[in-house]
């Protein structure tokens, strides 16, 4: 205990005992060497912090961009939709909230950037071609003549 300093900081306390009971062993990357490969780009770290936990950040993403990332999905992200009326309204909501933000003020500090609308009855035409491609074709069941085989015991069926 003489090599450790009169005074001991609540923070450095905690980090000594954690040390002493080893929960700082085997953390993922130990002995390893840091990744700083892009540290020219002021945000490398973020970068790397959204990469290694698997972060979203679309909901920070300037309105026109998560715009144009909504429209690069059409129609595929419309197949779980059953009718075409539920497709143009999802169409036409998206239309509306495009000329929304093109009423936005700009931000001076950003290029200018506007998101396109899309052509209801192009993107409709789009999904129902997808969504025929991609449903199953469903076969009739055999029909039977009416006479039922007697089921078998479950101890009968073992042989």
């Amino acid at each position: 205990m003489a090599d450790r300093p009169r005074y001991e900081s609540p923070v450095e306390r905690a980090i000594r005992e954690a040390q002493e009971r080893g929960e700082f062993d085997d953390l993922p990357g130990a002995g390893k060497p840091l990744r700083l490969e892009h540290t020219d780009d002021p945000m490398w770290w973020v970068r790397q912090l959204a990469e290694r936990e698997d972060l979203d950040f679309t909901g920070a993403l300037p309105p026109a961009v998560a715009l144009r990332k909504e429209a690069a999905t059409f129609p595929g992200s419309l197949l779980e939709l059953h009718t075409e009326e539920s497709v143009r309204t999802v169409l036409e909501d998206f239309n509306r909230r495009v000329r929304r933000d093109r009423l936005r003020p700009p931000d001076p500090r950003m290029p200018p950037l506007l998101a396109p609308t899309v052509d209801v009855d192009d993107v409709v035409e789009q999904w129902r071609a997808l969504r025929a491609s991609s449903q199953p074709v469903q076969v009739d069941p055999p029909v039977t003549t009416g006479e039922a085989r007697p089921r078998r015991r479950w101890w009968r069926r073992r042989h």
